[in-house]
């Protein structure tokens, strides 16, 4: 049989499973315990550990802080096997802290690659306003325009009225004018605590039940995001947003644009992304850790830029086993 075109390359998307799987197994024991840094630690710890087995030669775009802050996943941290291919880096091993440490939904482990140099590094400036939305909307939303203009385009492209619409919204006194205006628009409203990440990943998710993603969030989960959504077929829109005159002008100082708005080719500009989510605690998008006994299970979504290729892996780890081979205790 003739095959054509070019050889497949690599699917890294899958290895990027494994490190996700960890840090969610380790982090899923600290469900409810209200200890968001231990819960936070071992994840760090077992997402380090299996980055370093992936074949790639990684930098940390988006980690968890500059080195003297973060001593593991830091900003600028090498990680990887050293082989080819060169990558861009960004993690967020708990997408939901505070959810997971009180028990709530939504909380997720996650890490995304792209191509050396075309990830959006935010530097030290944390928060952006955002818009997101999944494939029927893309190239219909403009984060200049009014939130009811959105709101209206969206319903537009998806067939429907605005009062059809589910938003979701990070639930913060700063959000106040844009939930008043969502109300007088007519569309539905979900307030999550935290989490933007898989609030951003839902608008892409038809069983999610959410149409847009609206409000100022991370800045890391922002360009997290972008990877994922560009590989699921949606957009996702931001600027840049700075918390005081203070924190304004050391980003102009440094060269950052405040009034630019951020498409998608400016938070990651090569569709050769790859993408991994695992869910911790229960939520719309994946399912939360089990623990069984001599049993884990695990429920991870995949999605790769090139090929558009979404996959959803349900996958049981024999925990004996797992504690022979590795240095951290699952």
């Amino acid at each position: 049989m003739e095959v054509l075109g070019a050889t497949p390359t690599r699917n890294l998307a899958l290895e990027l499973a494994r490190v996700t799987e960890a840090a969610a197994m380790l982090a899923g024991r600290f469900m409810g315990r209200g200890d968001k840094e231990g819960a936070d630690q071992a994840a760090v710890n077992a997402m380090r550990l299996i980055l370093g087995t992936v074949d790639m030669n990684g930098v940390i775009v988006i980690g968890e802080g500059e080195k003297d802050a973060a001593p593991m996943l830091y900003n600028g941290e090498k990680v990887g096997n050293g082989s080819k291919p060169d990558v861009d880096v960004a993690v967020d091993p708990i997408d939901g802290t505070r959810p997971l440490a009180f028990g709530r939904s939504n909380s997720l482990a996650t890490v995304a690659l792209a191509p050396r140099g075309t990830m959006f590094d935010p530097g030290p400036f944390l928060y952006m306003n955002k818009i997101a939305v999944g494939p029927e909307a893309k190239g219909k939303i403009n984060i200049e325009k009014s939130i009811t203009e959105n709101l209206h385009a969206i319903a537009k492209a998806k067939g429907r009225s605005v009062e059809d619409l589910t938003t979701i919204i990070l639930d913060r006194p700063r959000h106040d004018d844009m939930v008043a205006e969502i109300r007088k628009a007519g569309a539905r409203i979900r307030q999550i605590p935290d989490g933007d990440v898989a609030a951003a990943l839902m608008t892409a998710w038809p069983d999610a039940g959410v149409d847009v993603l609206l409000g100022i969030g991370g800045t890391p989960e922002g360009v997290i995001a972008a990877c994922a959504l560009r590989a699921m077929g949606g957009e996702i829109q931001g600027k840049l947003y700075a918390r005081d005159e203070a924190e304004l002008n050391r980003g102009r100082e440094a060269g950052y644009n405040f009034d630019k708005v951020l498409m998608m080719n400016d938070l990651v500009s090569s569709e050769d992304v790859f993408f991994a989510a695992t869910g911790i605690t229960d939520g719309e998008l994946l399912k939360g850790v089990r623990y069984l006994g001599d049993r884990i299970t695990t429920d991870t979504l995949v999605v790769r830029g090139l090929t558009g290729t979404i996959r959803e892996i349900i996958a049981t780890h024999t925990t004996d086993k797992l504690d022979n081979l590795s240095s951290v205790h699952y």
